[in-house]
């Protein structure tokens, strides 16, 4: 049986946003910009009602009003990836962690460059918060919507934080 997976789009503070989902959940929400460009593929059908609750939660998080999201996921990816991008979605709210934390968080402490990867193939932007993991000297490293759109994500949050 076919799984018909919709997209709509959504035009961010931080660019525009590609998102993906069938019936699993949503699979996708990725810079239409950036390191890595994404465009809807031909099978996929443009469903924006589907997904305006999502957009209100965007609107809200991007106006500072929401720290979390509540959706259904469903990212792709290896076993490994999967437990990363879980792990992701434990850091609060404007918090940051290290590459060497997150790897510790998964299990091997050794796996610094593995979870960078795994970080890096994140499906699900902003919601699984890869925008959250720094260098272990506090630096801004890798993200696929451009280092000035995590500085932007990042100072969002922190500005939100002193906020409430």
């Amino acid at each position: 049986m076919r799984v018909l997976r919709k997209f709509t789009s959504f035009d961010s503070p931080v660019g525009e946003l590609l998102l993906s989902a069938d019936d699993g959940g949503l699979r996708t929400l990725e810079f239409a910009a950036g390191r890595h460009p994404v465009a809807p593929r031909p099978e996929w059908t443009r469903a924006d009602a589907a997904f305006e609750d999502l957009h209100q939660q965007l609107n809200e998080y991007f106006a500072g009003r929401r720290t979390g999201f509540d959706v259904r996921l469903a990212p792709e990816g290896s076993p490994f990836q999967l437990r990363a991008w879980e792990e992701l979605r434990q850091i609060p709210y404007g918090a940051t962690i290290s590459y060497g934390e997150l790897a510790r968080r998964v299990g091997n402490p050794a796996a610094s460059r593995a979870v960078g990867l795994a970080n890096g193939r994140n499906p699900i932007s902003i919601i699984i918060p890869c925008h959250r993991v720094i260098g272990a000297t506090g630096k801004l490293t890798g993200f696929g919507g451009g280092l000035e759109n995590k500085r932007r994500l990042l100072a969002l949050e922190q500005r939100q934080l002193t906020l409430l």
